[in-house]
């Protein structure tokens, strides 16, 4: 299964030695591409966008870089608003162009991470064995195993609690609004009330078995 990220996890990956970007919903990690070209002006408006979503670059309905004809020529050319960036041909004929790169970065799979969460989840995780409170970031599509995992830093017995909303324990194989956990953002969007204050709380109850995962 491929791995889901929030925006947020992309935003942290910010820098040419570490780039990540996101487009058409999937999480790419350029930092190969910008070691292979350190230096080169075309790297500019990558490095630019690092830890961005650059899906406005590309035409969702070919998943290639958007095209333009251009009235001088009369020829198709990328539009690339943001200056020219690799493996984009220059706009006039040109000796040092290099076409033997292979595939255009944005065509190589290599690249791919994983899945860009289409809705994120904020969920508060109370302990009531210790009563510690967190509240995480996670992704609308991850299962309540997934969330678990990412509470693990928090507290590596996690797995050692039964996990309860609303007192009704939760199927760890499904996600929170399979599990009847409602996500309500619009609702708090419309009424101009803060989300995060008012994120599910999921309450953990101590079972006496010291599960490490």
């Amino acid at each position: 299964t491929s791995i889901l990220y929030t925006p947020r996890e992309v935003s942290r990956h910010s820098t040419a030695a570490d780039l990540w970007v996101s487009y058409l919903g999937r999480v790419y990690d350029l930092t190969p591409l910008a070691g292979q070209y350190k230096g080169d002006i075309l790297l500019k408006p990558i490095i630019e966008s690092a830890g961005k979503d650059i899906s406005h670059w590309f035409n969702p309905k070919t998943g290639d870089i958007k095209t333009f004809i251009d009235p001088q020529t009369g020829c198709l050319r990328y539009c690339t608003p943001q200056g020219r960036f690799l493996h984009i041909s220059p706009s006039y004929p040109s000796s040092d162009w290099d076409t033997d790169f292979g595939r255009p970065w944005w065509r190589d799979p290599s690249y791919e991470i994983g899945i860009l969460s289409a809705k994120t989840r904020t969920v508060r995780i109370i302990n009531t064995l210790t009563s510690q409170e967190h509240t995480l970031e996670g992704c609308s599509e991850e299962t309540i195993w997934e969330i678990l995992r990412r509470y693990l830093p928090y507290n590596a017995h996690a797995a050692s609690y039964t996990w309860k909303y609303c007192g009704v324990p939760l199927n760890m194989d499904l996600t929170l609004e399979e599990n009847g956990v409602k996500d309500e953002d619009d609702e708090f969007e419309e009424l101009k009330i803060d989300s995060d204050l008012y994120a599910a709380s999921i309450h953990l109850y101590f079972n006496d078995d010291l599960t490490e995962l």
